[in-house]
């Protein structure tokens, strides 16, 4: 009896392993699922590309993903910047569904290597982790830091105007950031009251200065 029951809840956990496998969320030539301003967005060279001129936005506009909330889950990619910033948004909300404006979580990317690997929350509490923080926010808003590498250093790991991996996985109140499986940024959410659970996954185009970012192998992983 006893080996029956451990057959049975063994053949379940593989069921539910094998069910929460990463699926894909691009088929490397058109932006079917994501909706978003076709001006900006296209798929170029196998990749999902922003292509904006120096001037042309009046403001950020994102590509979003119509397959519904993201909430516990591990999500990667590969992504390529030139010029200007931008970012894989999550656990979202929709401000503007006309111009496609997002608010919410943001696993930063920029050209200069500044911001890329940082966690910033779009039009609301700003830079919640800089790269190299560990940061809990507790229930009144206020920040305690610890560091858990060195800026310059971790930056060192990004290449610049090429292809890097990024990896975000948002479990519960925590929320870290990879790039090129290296830890750039930690967050614990413990303000309940502005701490998202769920909410959209999308992709910046950042308003300013001209820019090119290109996102391909996009894939998505719930975790239970």
């Amino acid at each position: 009896m006893i080996r029956a029951l451990t057959f049975v809840l063994l053949t379940f956990a593989a069921i539910t392993v094998s069910a929460q496998e990463a699926k894909s969320l691009f088929d490397g030539k058109s932006l079917e699922g994501w909706k978003g301003n076709t001006e900006i967005w296209s798929v170029k060279d196998g990749a999902i590309t922003a292509t904006v001129a120096a001037g042309q936005l009046k403001y950020n506009t994102f590509l979003i993903w119509q397959g519904g909330d993201v909430a516990d889950f591990e999500f990667t990619c590969k992504y390529k910047m030139v010029g200007n910033n931008s970012g894989i948004q999550y656990r979202s909300k929709v401000l503007d569904a006309e111009k496609f404006i997002l608010s919410g979580y943001q696993a930063d990317i920029d050209a200069t290597l500044k911001y890329s690997g940082i966690n910033y929350e779009e039009k609301a509490r700003g830079i919640l982790a800089e790269r190299g923080q560990r940061v809990t926010i507790g229930a009144d808003g206020k920040k305690s830091v610890e560091a858990i590498g060195d800026a310059t250093e971790l930056g060192s790991k990004i290449r610049k105007e090429d292809w890097n991996d990024y990896r975000i996985v948002a479990k519960g109140n925590r929320l870290q950031h990879y790039i090129n499986d290296t830890l750039m940024s930690e967050v614990i959410d413990e303000q309940s009251e502005k701490a998202a659970k769920s909410g959209v996954l999308g992709l910046q185009a950042h308003v300013g200065p001209a820019m090119t970012v290109q996102f391909k192998e996009l894939k998505l992983k719930a975790l239970k």
